[in-house]
């Protein structure tokens, strides 16, 4: 009895077909008390429901397995895009079904209407795709398929489940790493946003010696090849390649701000990776240190073959911390790591001038050795409220603290210019391609 209760009453749900039919029933039997005419009608209408249900259920029980089904996981995903998630469905019956999905995705996306409908003839398949858009890395676990089936009648579902529990790792944003490395592979980075630099001159890198065509510079004609082959011959040249490339993130509390679900310090990964990949790319060699209160991870630069993997490794692993970052021992982190100057990226936060002007004497010793690079954000919610019309006095008021403390990042800006630091201010949504651009332009005027 209990195996029986198992198998038909637990997976056995009511249709509103038989709700409504019920409803008939119920109508007619009432009015058969003020319309003796109606006679037998009632018990015929309720025959022919539980005849109906009794077929129904004979349809879909009459098969241990119906169907079929099976959720295509990806290994990982990518962190703030979206990842393409598919369901495998196959019908085993001999006539066409009707059917329900709902797919137990993890907690983290708080979704709870995740339910597809597929319409499937005998013995077809159908593959249903969706997408989901994580906003943080760490473990998210998948759980069970569970499929409600219904037949032409429809007065009945069946319910299958299909237990596909896995647990799926979230990366830093890989596939944007490789839109950018298609991008820099086919040198077409521009297309995106990354804009063309004019070269100064030109890189020490002898590449070929090479047939002059229009438009080459006249200035690296080769004489004696010239003379020897008869036609204009050209000095090739390339990138100074095997620089030293180092992404330093800042994962203090300063970090922590959200922006459009996604934390600072997640933009500031998915940059580093970008970076760090289109360097290897570049045949520079690509390091990385993380930092808070203590030093995180330090990877020294390398251009090897899994260099990117390790970076993805431990950008994976990072979180941010609720204490201030301590400059003291990065700068010493930086000096003990670094062996020769190298350009360094340095991915951090200031809210405020002073909290600036606290890390700007070691910010002046990295740069006496290293090109430092500081990446920092824009507040673009205090930027909306800088540009919107006041319309009263409080208006007035909170319009006025918002210009201050736009005016005092630019102030930053300048401060650090004063003293040969480069830097970015720039909106958390456009951090990679200001980052990526930055960098090209620092290879393209030789200033490493």
């Amino acid at each position: 009895m209990t195996r029986f209760f198992r198998k038909y009453y637990r997976d056995l749900f009511l249709s509103n077909r038989l709700f409504a039919g019920l409803g008939c029933c119920i109508t007619l039997y009432l009015f058969s008390f003020f319309f003796p005419w109606l006679g037998v009608i009632p018990d015929l209408a309720l025959c022919c429901v539980v005849l109906l249900l009794i077929t129904d259920i004979v349809l879909l029980y009459r098969m241990e397995k119906g169907i079929f089904v099976r959720r295509n996981t990806p290994e990982r995903l990518s962190n703030s895009d979206d990842n393409k998630l598919s369901i495998y469905i196959e019908n085993f019956y001999g006539f066409a079904i009707t059917a329900g999905v709902i797919d137990e995705i993890p907690f983290q996306f708080q979704k709870r209407d995740i339910w597809f409908e597929a319409a499937l003839g005998s013995r077809q398949q159908k593959i249903i795709e969706y997408f989901l858009k994580p906003l943080k890395r760490g473990e998210y676990e998948f759980g069970a398929v569970h499929v409600y089936v219904r037949s032409p009648l429809g007065i009945i579902s069946r319910r299958y489940s299909f237990d596909y529990k896995v647990t799926v790792p979230v990366y830093p944003s890989f596939i944007q790493m490789r839109k950018y490395e298609l991008l820099a592979v086919s040198n077409r980075l521009n297309e995106i946003g990354i804009k063309k630099i004019r070269r100064l001159g030109h890189s020490m890198e002898f590449e070929q010696v090479k047939n002059y065509v229009a438009g080459d510079d006249y200035r690296t004609i080769n004489w004696k090849a010239t003379a020897r082959r008869g036609d204009l011959m050209v000095n090739s040249y390339t990138d100074e390649k095997s620089q030293h490339i180092y992404c330093i993130i800042d994962k203090s509390r300063t970090m922590k701000m959200p922006f459009d679900g996604l934390s600072l310090l997640d933009y500031a990964i998915n940059a580093s990776l970008v970076l760090s990949n289109v360097a290897l790319l570049k045949e520079d060699k690509a390091g990385l240190i993380t930092a808070s209160e203590k030093i995180g991870s330090v990877l020294p630069a390398d251009k090897g073959a899994i260099q990117i993997k390790k970076i993805l490794e431990i950008l994976y692993k990072e979180k941010t911390r609720y204490l201030e970052l301590n400059m003291e021992a990065l700068y010493s982190t930086v000096r003990a790591t670094l062996k020769q100057r190298s350009l360094v990226v340095f991915f951090t936060n200031f809210e405020s001038l002073p909290a600036m002007q606290r890390q700007l004497p070691f910010l002046k010793r990295i740069a006496r050795f290293h090109l430092l690079l500081v990446v920092f954000f824009e507040n673009t919610e205090l930027k909306k409220l800088s540009e919107e019309p006041a319309k009263n006095v409080e208006g007035i008021y909170v319009k006025t603290i918002a210009e201050k403390f736009a005016f005092e990042k630019k102030q930053m800006v300048r401060e650090l210019a004063k003293y040969g630091i480069q830097s970015i201010l720039t909106a958390p949504e456009n951090l990679t391609v200001n980052t990526v651009n930055r960098y090209l332009e620092i290879k393209a005027h030789q200033s490493i």
